[in-house]
Protein backbone atom coordinates (compact mmCIF):
# COMPACT_ATOMS: atom_id res chain seq x y z
CA UNK A 1 0.00 0.00 0.00
CA UNK A 2 1.25 3.51 -0.84
CA UNK A 3 0.57 5.89 2.04
CA UNK A 4 1.34 9.60 1.76
CA UNK A 5 1.74 11.32 5.12
CA UNK A 6 1.30 15.09 5.24
CA UNK A 7 3.15 16.92 8.00
CA UNK A 8 5.01 20.16 7.45
CA UNK A 9 6.68 19.67 10.85
CA UNK A 10 8.22 16.27 11.55
CA UNK A 11 9.99 14.78 14.56
CA UNK A 12 13.29 15.76 12.91
CA UNK A 13 12.17 19.39 13.19
CA UNK A 14 10.57 19.21 16.64
CA UNK A 15 9.86 16.37 19.09
CA UNK A 16 6.21 16.50 20.20
CA UNK A 17 3.57 13.91 20.95
CA UNK A 18 2.08 14.40 17.49
CA UNK A 19 5.37 14.24 15.56
CA UNK A 20 6.58 11.19 17.48
CA UNK A 21 3.29 9.40 16.76
CA UNK A 22 3.53 10.17 13.04
CA UNK A 23 7.15 9.02 12.81
CA UNK A 24 6.43 5.82 14.75
CA UNK A 25 3.41 4.98 12.57
CA UNK A 26 5.25 5.68 9.32
CA UNK A 27 8.27 3.58 10.30
CA UNK A 28 6.12 0.68 11.50
CA UNK A 29 4.20 0.68 8.21
CA UNK A 30 7.46 0.79 6.27
CA UNK A 31 8.81 -2.15 8.30
CA UNK A 32 5.79 -4.16 7.10
CA UNK A 33 6.66 -3.51 3.46
CA UNK A 34 4.32 -0.59 2.73
CA UNK A 35 5.56 2.30 0.56
CA UNK A 36 5.64 5.34 2.83
CA UNK A 37 6.35 8.95 1.88
CA UNK A 38 6.13 11.89 4.27
CA UNK A 39 5.43 15.20 2.54
CA UNK A 40 7.04 17.80 4.77
CA UNK A 41 9.28 20.85 5.02
CA UNK A 42 12.88 19.94 4.28
CA UNK A 43 14.96 19.08 7.36
CA UNK A 44 17.99 17.40 5.71
CA UNK A 45 21.07 19.08 4.24
CA UNK A 46 21.63 19.38 0.51
CA UNK A 47 19.54 20.34 -2.49
CA UNK A 48 17.97 16.93 -3.19
CA UNK A 49 14.18 16.98 -2.91
CA UNK A 50 13.85 13.72 -1.01
CA UNK A 51 15.66 11.81 1.73
CA UNK A 52 15.24 8.25 3.01
CA UNK A 53 15.48 7.26 6.66
CA UNK A 54 14.34 3.97 8.27
CA UNK A 55 12.79 2.93 4.91
CA UNK A 56 10.60 6.05 4.93
CA UNK A 57 10.95 8.59 2.13
CA UNK A 58 10.73 12.25 3.15
CA UNK A 59 9.76 14.60 0.32
CA UNK A 60 10.37 18.35 0.59
CA UNK A 61 7.20 20.23 -0.32
CA UNK A 62 9.00 23.40 0.81
CA UNK A 63 12.64 24.04 1.63
CA UNK A 64 12.14 26.75 4.26
CA UNK A 65 12.27 25.75 7.95
CA UNK A 66 8.76 25.65 9.47
CA UNK A 67 7.69 28.85 11.21
CA UNK A 68 5.40 29.45 14.17
CA UNK A 69 2.37 29.36 11.87
CA UNK A 70 1.62 26.81 9.12
CA UNK A 71 3.15 27.75 5.78
CA UNK A 72 0.81 29.01 3.05
CA UNK A 73 3.37 27.96 0.44
CA UNK A 74 3.31 24.42 1.83
CA UNK A 75 -0.49 24.30 1.46
CA UNK A 76 -0.37 25.68 -2.08
CA UNK A 77 2.35 23.26 -3.22
CA UNK A 78 0.88 20.18 -1.55
CA UNK A 79 -1.91 19.15 -4.01
CA UNK A 80 0.37 18.84 -7.03
CA UNK A 81 3.02 16.95 -5.05
CA UNK A 82 0.44 14.46 -3.77
CA UNK A 83 -1.15 14.02 -7.18
CA UNK A 84 2.22 13.06 -8.69
CA UNK A 85 2.79 10.50 -5.91
CA UNK A 86 -0.42 8.58 -6.70
CA UNK A 87 -0.99 7.35 -3.12
CA UNK A 88 -3.58 4.78 -2.10
CA UNK A 89 -4.29 6.74 1.10
CA UNK A 90 -3.41 10.25 2.26
CA UNK A 91 -2.73 10.51 6.01
CA UNK A 92 -2.48 14.12 7.28
CA UNK A 93 -1.87 15.77 10.62
CA UNK A 94 -4.58 18.10 11.91
CA UNK A 95 -3.36 21.45 10.59
CA UNK A 96 -6.50 23.04 9.06
CA UNK A 97 -4.75 24.77 6.16
CA UNK A 98 -2.97 21.56 5.21
CA UNK A 99 -6.01 19.31 5.76
CA UNK A 100 -8.05 21.38 3.32
CA UNK A 101 -5.20 21.31 0.78
CA UNK A 102 -4.92 17.54 1.23
CA UNK A 103 -8.67 17.22 0.69
CA UNK A 104 -8.31 18.95 -2.65
CA UNK A 105 -5.44 16.64 -3.50
CA UNK A 106 -7.43 13.56 -2.51
CA UNK A 107 -10.03 14.34 -5.15
CA UNK A 108 -7.44 14.70 -7.92
CA UNK A 109 -5.38 11.72 -6.71
CA UNK A 110 -8.48 9.57 -6.17
CA UNK A 111 -7.23 8.65 -2.69
CA UNK A 112 -9.19 8.87 0.58
CA UNK A 113 -8.06 11.31 3.25
CA UNK A 114 -7.40 10.24 6.84
CA UNK A 115 -6.53 12.89 9.44
CA UNK A 116 -4.73 12.00 12.66
CA UNK A 117 -6.03 14.55 15.17
CA UNK A 118 -3.64 14.30 18.09
CA UNK A 119 -4.80 17.30 20.08
CA UNK A 120 -7.95 19.42 19.99
CA UNK A 121 -9.32 22.64 21.53
CA UNK A 122 -10.33 22.56 25.22
CA UNK A 123 -13.70 21.13 26.20
CA UNK A 124 -16.68 23.37 25.63
CA UNK A 125 -14.87 25.82 23.38
CA UNK A 126 -17.19 27.99 21.33
CA UNK A 127 -14.50 29.99 19.60
CA UNK A 128 -13.09 27.40 17.19
CA UNK A 129 -12.27 28.97 13.85
CA UNK A 130 -14.22 28.23 10.70
CA UNK A 131 -11.17 26.54 9.16
CA UNK A 132 -10.82 24.28 12.22
CA UNK A 133 -14.43 23.17 11.90
CA UNK A 134 -14.03 22.64 8.15
CA UNK A 135 -10.93 20.54 8.80
CA UNK A 136 -12.89 18.33 11.21
CA UNK A 137 -15.56 17.65 8.59
CA UNK A 138 -13.32 17.30 5.52
CA UNK A 139 -11.62 13.89 6.01
CA UNK A 140 -13.07 10.55 5.05
CA UNK A 141 -11.94 9.37 8.49
CA UNK A 142 -10.48 11.03 11.58
CA UNK A 143 -8.17 9.12 13.91
CA UNK A 144 -7.67 10.26 17.49
CA UNK A 145 -5.44 8.81 20.23
CA UNK A 146 -8.18 8.76 22.87
CA UNK A 147 -11.90 9.11 23.54
CA UNK A 148 -11.16 12.48 25.15
CA UNK A 149 -9.78 13.88 21.90
CA UNK A 150 -12.52 12.13 19.89
CA UNK A 151 -15.15 14.01 21.89
CA UNK A 152 -13.47 17.35 21.15
CA UNK A 153 -13.26 16.60 17.42
CA UNK A 154 -16.94 15.68 17.34
CA UNK A 155 -17.71 19.00 19.02
CA UNK A 156 -16.01 20.65 16.03
CA UNK A 157 -18.51 18.98 13.72
CA UNK A 158 -16.97 15.66 12.74
CA UNK A 159 -19.46 12.82 12.36
CA UNK A 160 -19.16 10.25 15.13
CA UNK A 161 -19.24 7.47 12.52
CA UNK A 162 -16.12 8.93 10.89
CA UNK A 163 -13.95 9.20 14.02
CA UNK A 164 -12.11 6.21 15.45
CA UNK A 165 -9.69 5.88 18.35
CA UNK A 166 -6.25 4.38 17.69
CA UNK A 167 -3.99 4.59 20.75
CA UNK A 168 -0.25 5.13 20.78
CA UNK A 169 1.67 1.87 20.67
CA UNK A 170 4.56 0.53 22.72
CA UNK A 171 7.11 -2.23 22.21
CA UNK A 172 6.35 -5.07 24.60
CA UNK A 173 9.48 -6.96 23.53
CA UNK A 174 11.62 -3.96 24.48
CA UNK A 175 9.95 -3.89 27.89
CA UNK A 176 10.52 -7.60 28.51
CA UNK A 177 14.15 -7.37 27.41
CA UNK A 178 15.00 -4.24 29.42
CA UNK A 179 17.03 -4.39 32.60
CA UNK A 180 15.42 -3.66 35.98
CA UNK A 181 16.82 -0.58 37.70
CA UNK A 182 15.91 -0.56 41.38
CA UNK A 183 15.79 2.50 43.58
CA UNK A 184 12.58 4.34 42.71
CA UNK A 185 9.43 3.54 44.64
CA UNK A 186 7.37 6.22 42.88
CA UNK A 187 7.98 7.60 39.37
CA UNK A 188 6.66 10.62 37.50
CA UNK A 189 7.77 11.38 33.92
CA UNK A 190 6.77 14.23 31.63
CA UNK A 191 7.90 17.56 30.24
CA UNK A 192 7.88 19.93 33.20
CA UNK A 193 5.77 22.78 31.83
CA UNK A 194 2.68 24.67 32.97
CA UNK A 195 0.46 21.59 32.42
CA UNK A 196 2.68 19.13 34.31
CA UNK A 197 0.90 19.69 37.66
CA UNK A 198 3.70 17.95 39.54
CA UNK A 199 2.71 19.94 42.63
CA UNK A 200 -0.20 17.54 43.24
CA UNK A 201 2.21 14.65 43.64
CA UNK A 202 4.67 16.65 45.74
CA UNK A 203 1.96 17.69 48.19
CA UNK A 204 0.79 14.08 48.50
CA UNK A 205 4.34 12.90 49.11
CA UNK A 206 4.74 15.51 51.83
CA UNK A 207 1.72 14.00 53.56
CA UNK A 208 3.50 10.63 53.47
CA UNK A 209 6.87 11.84 54.75
CA UNK A 210 6.60 9.43 57.70
CA UNK A 211 6.70 6.50 55.24
CA UNK A 212 9.82 5.07 53.61
CA UNK A 213 9.79 6.04 49.93
CA UNK A 214 12.05 7.45 47.21
CA UNK A 215 10.53 9.28 44.23
CA UNK A 216 12.08 9.92 40.82
CA UNK A 217 10.95 12.72 38.50
CA UNK A 218 12.04 12.21 34.88
CA UNK A 219 11.77 15.19 32.59
CA UNK A 220 12.86 18.75 32.02
CA UNK A 221 11.21 22.00 31.08
CA UNK A 222 10.55 25.60 32.12
CA UNK A 223 8.86 24.64 35.41
CA UNK A 224 11.63 22.36 36.67
CA UNK A 225 13.23 25.02 38.89
CA UNK A 226 9.86 25.86 40.42
CA UNK A 227 9.24 22.21 41.31
CA UNK A 228 12.72 21.73 42.74
CA UNK A 229 12.15 24.74 45.00
CA UNK A 230 8.80 23.33 46.06
CA UNK A 231 10.38 20.03 47.12
CA UNK A 232 12.84 22.01 49.22
CA UNK A 233 10.04 24.09 50.78
CA UNK A 234 8.17 20.86 51.62
CA UNK A 235 11.39 19.43 53.07
CA UNK A 236 11.28 16.31 50.90
CA UNK A 237 14.12 17.29 48.54
CA UNK A 238 16.36 14.57 49.98
CA UNK A 239 13.83 11.94 48.82
CA UNK A 240 12.79 13.33 45.42
CA UNK A 241 15.33 12.90 42.60
CA UNK A 242 15.10 15.02 39.44
CA UNK A 243 16.93 13.21 36.63
CA UNK A 244 16.18 15.54 33.73
CA UNK A 245 14.99 14.31 30.34
CA UNK A 246 15.87 10.70 29.52
CA UNK A 247 15.30 8.61 26.36
CA UNK A 248 12.70 5.84 26.53
CA UNK A 249 15.36 3.13 26.67
CA UNK A 250 16.55 4.61 29.97
CA UNK A 251 13.08 5.33 31.35
CA UNK A 252 11.78 1.79 30.87
CA UNK A 253 14.32 0.11 33.22
CA UNK A 254 13.37 2.63 35.92
CA UNK A 255 9.68 1.86 35.39
CA UNK A 256 10.39 -1.88 35.68
CA UNK A 257 12.06 -1.35 39.03
CA UNK A 258 9.48 1.06 40.45
CA UNK A 259 6.33 0.21 42.40
CA UNK A 260 4.02 3.10 41.45
CA UNK A 261 3.73 5.44 38.47
CA UNK A 262 1.83 8.70 39.02
CA UNK A 263 0.13 10.78 36.32
CA UNK A 264 -1.16 14.19 37.42
CA UNK A 265 -0.78 16.32 34.27
CA UNK A 266 -3.66 18.65 33.47
CA UNK A 267 -3.39 18.08 29.72
CA UNK A 268 -2.38 14.89 27.93
CA UNK A 269 -3.63 13.70 24.53
CA UNK A 270 -2.25 10.24 25.24
CA UNK A 271 -0.02 9.35 28.24
CA UNK A 272 2.45 7.02 26.54
CA UNK A 273 4.78 6.84 29.54
CA UNK A 274 1.89 5.88 31.81
CA UNK A 275 1.13 3.05 29.37
CA UNK A 276 4.78 1.97 29.36
CA UNK A 277 4.89 2.02 33.15
CA UNK A 278 1.69 -0.02 33.49
CA UNK A 279 3.12 -2.55 31.01
CA UNK A 280 6.27 -2.61 33.18
CA UNK A 281 4.15 -3.76 36.13
CA UNK A 282 3.80 -0.45 37.97
CA UNK A 283 0.63 0.29 39.86
CA UNK A 284 -0.90 3.37 38.24
CA UNK A 285 -2.25 6.40 40.09
CA UNK A 286 -4.00 8.97 37.88
CA UNK A 287 -5.41 12.33 38.91
CA UNK A 288 -8.43 13.09 36.73
CA UNK A 289 -8.43 16.25 34.57
CA UNK A 290 -10.90 17.05 31.83
CA UNK A 291 -8.16 17.82 29.27
CA UNK A 292 -6.22 14.61 29.97
CA UNK A 293 -7.02 11.17 28.60
CA UNK A 294 -4.95 9.37 31.26
CA UNK A 295 -8.02 8.17 33.14
CA UNK A 296 -9.04 6.10 30.10
CA UNK A 297 -6.08 3.76 30.64
CA UNK A 298 -7.01 2.98 34.24
CA UNK A 299 -10.82 2.85 34.19
CA UNK A 300 -11.04 -0.91 33.61
CA UNK A 301 -7.61 -2.10 34.70
CA UNK A 302 -6.51 -3.78 37.90
CA UNK A 303 -3.66 -2.29 39.95
CA UNK A 304 -4.76 1.25 39.07
CA UNK A 305 -6.38 4.16 40.89
CA UNK A 306 -8.24 7.22 39.63
CA UNK A 307 -8.33 10.23 41.95
CA UNK A 308 -10.04 13.59 41.96
CA UNK A 309 -8.65 15.26 45.09
CA UNK A 310 -5.41 15.65 47.01
CA UNK A 311 -6.65 13.36 49.77
CA UNK A 312 -7.67 10.66 47.29
CA UNK A 313 -4.23 10.90 45.68
CA UNK A 314 -2.53 10.46 49.05
CA UNK A 315 -4.75 7.49 49.92
CA UNK A 316 -4.14 5.91 46.50
CA UNK A 317 -0.36 6.16 46.93
CA UNK A 318 -0.65 4.52 50.32
CA UNK A 319 -2.76 1.65 48.94
CA UNK A 320 -0.72 1.23 45.75
CA UNK A 321 2.39 0.67 47.84
CA UNK A 322 0.83 -2.49 49.31
CA UNK A 323 0.31 -4.24 45.95
CA UNK A 324 2.61 -7.10 44.89
CA UNK A 325 5.52 -5.89 42.76
CA UNK A 326 5.73 -6.82 39.06
CA UNK A 327 8.24 -6.12 36.28
CA UNK A 328 5.82 -6.61 33.37
CA UNK A 329 2.08 -6.85 32.81
CA UNK A 330 0.79 -8.85 29.83
CA UNK A 331 -2.63 -7.19 30.13
CA UNK A 332 -1.21 -4.38 27.99
CA UNK A 333 -0.14 -6.61 25.11
CA UNK A 334 -3.01 -5.12 23.11
CA UNK A 335 -1.02 -1.86 22.91
CA UNK A 336 1.99 -3.54 21.30
CA UNK A 337 3.11 -2.11 17.95
CA UNK A 338 1.69 -4.96 15.86
CA UNK A 339 -1.98 -4.94 17.02
CA UNK A 340 -2.09 -1.13 16.99
CA UNK A 341 -0.63 -1.03 13.48
CA UNK A 342 -3.41 -3.37 12.38
CA UNK A 343 -5.90 -0.76 13.54
CA UNK A 344 -4.34 1.78 11.17
CA UNK A 345 -4.43 -0.73 8.32
CA UNK A 346 -8.08 -1.54 9.07
CA UNK A 347 -8.83 2.18 8.86
CA UNK A 348 -7.06 2.51 5.50
CA UNK A 349 -8.91 -0.49 4.09
CA UNK A 350 -12.26 0.80 5.32
CA UNK A 351 -11.82 4.27 3.77
CA UNK A 352 -10.64 2.70 0.52
CA UNK A 353 -13.72 0.47 0.40
CA UNK A 354 -16.06 3.41 1.00
CA UNK A 355 -14.26 5.98 -1.15
CA UNK A 356 -15.73 4.76 -4.41
CA UNK A 357 -12.62 4.42 -6.57
CA UNK A 358 -11.44 0.99 -5.43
Amino acid sequence: MRVAFVAEVTAQHEETGATRRLRRTAELLASRGHEITIFCAQWWDGDHESFEQENVTYYAVTTEPPGETPSRRFALSLPSALRRAKPDVIHATAVPKHVLAAKTASKFARAPLVVDWYEAPPAGTGTASKSLRMAARAPDEVITPSETVKTRVRELGASGDDVRVVPNSIGMDAIREAQVVDGADIVYSRRLDEDANLESLLLALAELRDKGWHAVVIGDGPARGQYERQTADLRIDDRVEFTGAQPAEKRIPVFRGASVYVQTARKEAFPTDLLRALACGCAGVVEYHVESSAHELVEREERTFRTTSEQELTDALREAATLPEMTENDAFEKYDHRPVLEQYLDCYRDVQDSFGFF
